[in-house]
């Protein structure tokens, strides 16, 4: 058995972890996909300057609801950057924000639940992911939509609310209840 140099040693453990890096990623990207609709990419903002990889940045998506027409939410969630982020392997923050506004006449194509899912994504490869969930305040006439980011072992006990006051739109448009629409 020929004597390998230290260099030699330095290539293979290099080759490797870059073996393991392109198995990783061939699982991540579809393991991302997880809305109907992936959310429309609106802007990003870079926050952290990193000089050799990514810059942490802002995004902000829009997402039409799926079940309710003529509603549209809008969320800000932290992309962590540099090379893992790059990668899609860094674990992403639970800071969400969240605003939902009706744009048009209000729909709804089916009954729902309370706190159905409206939208979810995951935030890292295994462990998190974001939901967007929906619900209807009865007495007021107002979809209430919440964000949550949960975790596999801890939870996630940071979130962001936003409501829709159901309102007509244009003349002559009957105004529906939600709570007719609620299981």
């Amino acid at each position: 058995m020929p004597f390998r140099t230290g260099s030699e040693c330095d290539i293979r453990r290099i080759l490797w972890v870059l073996a393991l890096l392109a198995l990783a990623l061939s699982f991540a990207s579809p393991a991302f996909a997880f809305a109907d609709d992936e959310p429309d990419l609106i802007f990003r903002r870079s926050t952290v300057f990193k000089l050799l990889s990514p810059n942490d940045k802002l995004a902000t998506y829009g997402v039409d609801d799926p079940e309710v027409e003529g509603v549209a939410c809008h969320f800000t969630v932290p992309e962590k950057g540099g090379f893992t982020g790059w990668l899609g392997l860094a674990e992403q923050v639970s800071d969400i924000s969240l605003a939902c506004r009706q744009i048009g006449p209000i729909h709804f194509r089916d009954k729902m639940e309370q706190g159905d899912d409206m939208f979810r994504q995951r935030r890292s490869l295994f462990f998190k992911k974001m939901q967007i969930v929906r619900g209807c305040d009865v007495k007021r006439n107002v979809l209430v939509y919440m964000v949550y980011s949960d975790k596999l072992i801890e939870g996630s006990p940071k979130n962001s609310t936003s409501s829709v006051p159901i309102m007509p739109w244009g003349t002559g448009d009957m105004v529906q209840k939600c709570g007719d629409f609620i299981h």
